[in-house]
C-alpha cells in the first residue's frame, strides 16, 4: 500500500491505495473521494499520469502529492448556465436598438421619399432575380443606383451615373437588409465590400420580392439556371 495526499480545487484527501494499481484504478479512487469523474480529471505527478501504468511503474512513493485537475459537471453548469442567461441578455438588448431605416444616416436618403422610378414591389412574396438590371434606387449619397447581377461570369455591377463597379459574388461578405417603416414592400440593403462593416455599400429601395434571391445569389446559396 502507499499513502497519498490528492490536491483538487484547493482541497486535500488522504488516499491509501494498493501500488500495483494502475493510474485508470487511481482516478476510480479519487472520483470517490471526490466526486469528480475520471473522464473530467487531470492527474498530475511529475507531468501527466498515464492510465495504463502501474504506481509501482511510475515510481510513486509514500506521501506523494497528486494535483488533480478538472470540474464535476454540475460546476461545468453553473458556468454555462449564466454565460447562456448573458447571451439571451444581450441579444434582447440588441433587438431594443434603433432600426436601421431611423438611424440619421440613412434617413438622410429616405427622407428625400420614394424614387419616381422604382420598380413595383410585391410585398410578402419571392421571386426569381429579374432578367433585367434593379434600377431607381437610390445609394447613401443619394445617387441613382442599379444592380445587375451576372451570374455567368459571378459577378454583382453596381452601376450609378458616374460608373459601374464590378464586384466579384465571392469578395462579398454580408448582405443584411430590413423593410422600410411604411413602405414595407421595399427594403434596404447592405452589401459588406470588405473585412469590416465600414465597408457596407448601402443600396435603398429595393423591392422586398427580390431581396432573399439577391441574398443567396450573392452568398451562393442557390444557383439560378
Amino acid at each position: 500500500m502507499v499513502e497519498l495526499k490528492i490536491i483538487w480545487n484547493k482541497n486535500k484527501y488522504d488516499l491509501k491505495i494498493p501500488v500495483d494499481n494502475t493510474g485508470a484504478k487511481l482516478k476510480e479512487s479519487i472520483h470517490s473521494l471526490t466526486g469528480l469523474p475520471p473522464a473530467m480529471q487531470k492527474v498530475m505527478y511529475k507531468g501527466l499520469l498515464p492510465e495504463d501504468k502501474t504506481l509501482r511503474d511510475i515510481k510513486i512513493t509514500n506521501g506523494a502529492k497528486i494535483m488533480v485537475v478538472g470540474s464535476t459537471i454540475n460546476d461545468v453548469l453553473a458556468v454555462s448556465t449564466p454565460k447562456e442567461v448573458m447571451q439571451q441578455e444581450v441579444k434582447a438588448e440588441e433587438n431594443k436598438k434603433e432600426p436601421l431605416c431611423r438611424q440619421k444616416q440613412h434617413r438622410k436618403v429616405l427622407d428625400k421619399g420614394k424614387p419616381d422610378d422604382i420598380m413595383p414591389a410585391i410585398k410578402g412574396t419571392k421571386e426569381r432575380l429579374p432578367t433585367v438590371p434593379l434600377s431607381g434606387m437610390f445609394n447613401k449619397s443619394g445617387g441613382k443606383v442599379r444592380l445587375t447581377f451576372k451570374l455567368e461570369q459571378d459577378q454583382l455591377w453596381i452601376g450609378t451615373k458616374e460608373r459601374t463597379e464590378k464586384v466579384p459574388m465571392g469578395s462579398i461578405k454580408n448582405v443584411v437588409s430590413e423593410p422600410i417603416e411604411g413602405h414595407e414592400g421595399y427594403h434596404m440593403m447592405a452589401f459588406q465590400l470588405g473585412p469590416t462593416e465600414a465597408s457596407q455599400y448601402w443600396v435603398y429601395w429595393v423591392p422586398a420580392q427580390f431581396v432573399d434571391a439577391i441574398k443567396d445569389t450573392v452568398l451562393g446559396k442557390w444557383q439560378y439556371f
